[in-house]
């Protein structure tokens, strides 16, 4: 439960949230960069994946050095 109390930390959130885009657009155009060049249909749900998965992670580390360390 803590970790969820440090992950929900607008520093956490902020920080999570710049990882997120620059690596889920990294993603996004390594995994669909094809059908984006080519112009053929989006898959939105790996989209979505590709931006949601490094926001867990990033999130995930952040609460974890939270709780070890302290926030200050």
């Amino acid at each position: 439960m803590k970790l969820l109390q440090y992950a929900l930390t607008r520093p956490v959130i902020t920080n999570a949230l710049k990882v997120a885009l620059v690596v889920g657009l990294c993603l996004n155009a390594i995994n669909q960069g094809s059908q984006l060049w080519h112009g053929v249909g989006i898959d939105w749900p790996r989209v979505g994946l590709n931006f949601l998965v490094p926001y867990l992670v990033a999130s995930y580390s952040a609460a974890r050095m939270f709780m070890k360390s302290g926030p200050d």
